[in-house]
């Protein structure tokens, strides 16, 4: 990128205006702010030193655009970061209640880098290359190092999981993550009256870009899941209602139409081994084999991570509630 479109795009960070009468469309930014500003990007490594502050911020965009990128017509990982964290609604300015002054203001800096900022279905902000039609995507790269603010995250859903019981683990970590992930009619049966549905204690369904649909049936272990000793037992109980989630359909509203499942999640809290793992193939046919996913607690946790899925800590009250009511 030109030094040009850094200084730009520092003003923009910083809420900088040419003329006192002129109107920002971004927040004015002090120099504590850009400190919580680059902590909210996760780069808590980037601390305002005092200096001039429009300069400082170029520097570190140009420290940041650095960085791998997840396409090379695109910018880093890192400044994709900085511009959707930038175009926040939450932070939108009286005069533009929408962004769309900010998105103008935005659009023709990148254009001179032949890219372009556009709001997605989840009212984040991403960036595609005009020339290649390329773009960034809401799903993060599940590969990349965790920062430490989610080292930290992950270290809390770690405890709750722990003692979290078979209803918790639904209500308060898979539901809203499947939620977040873009899933429709995430419903839940519950454990409280028993009443799973053909082995299923989830089902939800995923749109593809051509329309159509694929549906999923989910069922949740709390403990570890094990070809072992014991443990067989348990792991002989999923192999049963897997095979009763792929063989029974679900009665989808929306369509008013029953649906089979074309894929059967089996998420377990405390893991899934890979002696597990063979029990279960072994056991399955063919084409079942193929529509079996397993979900274990790294799994989980890393992606409740990466997407910024809110802690169950964080929203006891509604957590509490599960028992009594689950919103759907």
């Amino acid at each position: 990128m030109k030094r040009r479109t850094f200084n730009e795009l520092a003003d923009m960070v910083c809420g900088n205006v040419d003329h006192p009468d002129d109107v920002s469309n971004f927040p004015y930014r002090s120099s504590s702010k850009l400190t919580e500003f680059f902590e909210e990007c996760d780069m808590e490594e980037f601390v305002h030193d005092g200096s001039t502050r429009k300069w400082w911020v170029a520097g570190v965009l140009e420290e940041i655009a650095q960085q791998p990128a997840d396409e090379p017509t695109l910018p880093s990982r890192g400044l994709q970061k900085v511009i959707r964290v930038l175009m926040d609604k939450a932070d939108a300015m009286d005069h533009d209640s929408e962004r769309a002054a900010a998105l103008d203001e935005l659009n023709t800096t990148l254009a001179r880098e032949g890219l372009e900022a556009f709001y997605a279905h989840d009212d984040c902000c991403y960036v595609r290359n005009t020339r290649t039609g390329t773009h960034g995507t809401p799903e993060p790269v599940l590969s990349r190092a965790l920062s430490a603010k989610e080292r930290r995250t992950q270290g809390r859903l770690e405890d709750f999981l722990n003692g979290a019981s078979e209803d918790e683990l639904i209500s308060d970590v898979l539901l809203p993550l499947f939620e977040t992930l873009g899933f429709r009619r995430v419903s839940a049966a519950g454990h409280k009256d028993k009443a799973l549905e053909y082995g299923k204690d989830v089902w939800m369904k995923f749109p593809l870009p051509t329309g159509h649909w694929l549906y999923f049936g989910l069922q949740a272990k709390r403990g570890k899941l094990d070809a072992a000793g014991r443990s067989d037992a348990n792991v002989a109980e999923v192999l049963n209602q897997a095979a009763m989630m792929l063989g029974h359909a679900v009665f989808d509203p929306d369509i008013n139409k029953r649906r089979l499942v074309d894929h059967a999640i089996i998420a377990a809290g405390g893991g899934i081994t890979k002696q597990a793992k063979n029990w279960l193939g072994e056991r399955l046919d063919a084409s079942q084999r193929s529509q079996i996913v397993f979900m274990d607690r790294t799994d989980m946790v890393r992606l409740f991570v990466l997407h910024n899925v809110p802690l169950p800590a964080e929203d006891a009250e509604a957590s509490s509630e599960f028992e009594d009511d689950i919103p759907f």
